[in-house]
């Protein structure tokens, strides 16, 4: 990388670090209904209790979530080596939520039944993921092919999810759907602490695989070359994938095209090396949902719309740019 290369990157990675901070600290004061700020900031009723029992355990979760979905996009595009490989498009998004609808239906949503909802978000990933994994390891099943299987899958998943909303009840019913918008609400912060657990240790396992995940990009053949153990990388890989998705769906709900829109974006302005391009996701990632959150909240209040709405409205037309570009 030449120097004033290097220097574009560093200061790109910077400013992406700093948005993510700034829509952090600033997203929580902005909302559908006004504020008054003389009494949030002596702390009184009931604007500090929104401000730090909505506003912020709001903002923290997409500011996770975002960050999730983006770096295991990036890792998927490659671990594939392909741009338009992202959890959505592999099914990975839509057996999660298989997996999590089916505790909705059966089981009492409450707190209680959040464990049950990770498990069943992580398990239906997991199958399909393992599945990813055999057909990419088959010589006979290209990049697009695998996509094509994860159009399919996405069929199937969405055929047992709408079975399973027919067949439960009118509250059970309007908890699916609400759920299947996929959303941004505020959760407990003893929940936040746990997603963080698993998300934060993902992330840095992710970050430290950029040297390896630059030299599978080339191929597995070179990246054999070199040392690398690419049957083994993909595995990981695809578990830790497994467990970001999981993990974030069961508790938002599916949100797709983050891990399509953001890593490209950001590539456009890092370029490929993915020392610069997983990081540089991550705090893009999160700024990202956390503006659109705040887009959910406020453009028509007090009516908000599911955050899953405004991602697929950009990443539909994104996704239709990208094969076009193709």
């Amino acid at each position: 990388m030449a120097a004033s290369g290097r220097r574009r990157a560093v200061v790109a990675l910077l400013t992406s670090l700093l948005v993510a901070l700034a829509t952090a600290v600033v997203c929580p004061f902005i909302g559908g209904s006004g504020m008054d700020y003389s009494r949030l900031w002596r702390q009184e009723s009931p604007d500090w209790t929104i401000f730090i029992n909505l506003r912020v355990p709001r903002t923290l979760l997409a500011l996770i979530t975002g960050a999730a979905l983006a770096s295991s996009g990036a890792m998927f595009q490659a671990l594939l080596r392909d741009a338009l490989a992202t959890p959505s498009n592999l099914g990975v998004t839509a057996a999660a939520s298989l997996g999590a609808v089916i505790v909705i239906a059966f089981f009492n949503a409450g707190d209680s039944a959040v464990p049950l909802i990770w498990m069943a978000a992580i398990a239906g990933a997991g199958v399909v993921v393992a599945l990813v994994a055999a057909l990419a390891r088959a010589r006979r099943f290209s990049p697009l092919t695998l996509l094509l299987t994860g159009v399919a899958i996405n069929a199937i998943c969405s055929a047992a999810i709408l079975l399973l909303h027919s067949m439960a009840g009118i509250t059970k019913s309007f908890q699916i759907t609400h759920w299947l918008m996929g959303d941004i609400d505020a959760v407990r912060y003893p929940t936040l602490a746990v997603l963080a657990l698993i998300v934060l240790p993902a992330c840095l396992w992710i970050l430290s695989q950029a040297r390896v995940l630059n030299v599978m990009s080339y191929g597995e053949t070179w990246a054999a070359g070199r040392g690398v153990d690419c049957r083994k990388k993909t595995w990981q890989g695809f578990l830790v994938g497994t467990l970001l998705v999981g993990a974030t769906t069961a508790i938002t709900g599916p949100i797709a095209f983050v891990g399509l829109i953001v890593p490209h974006l950001i590539r456009g302005i890092v370029g490929p090396d993915y020392r610069l391009l997983l990081p540089a996701s991550i705090f893009g990632g999160g700024a990202f949902l956390i503006l659109c959150d705040t887009v959910a909240r406020s453009v028509l209040a007090p009516v908000e719309i599911p955050v899953g709405v405004i991602t697929a409205l950009m990443g539909g037309p994104f996704f239709v740019w990208l094969l076009w570009k193709r």
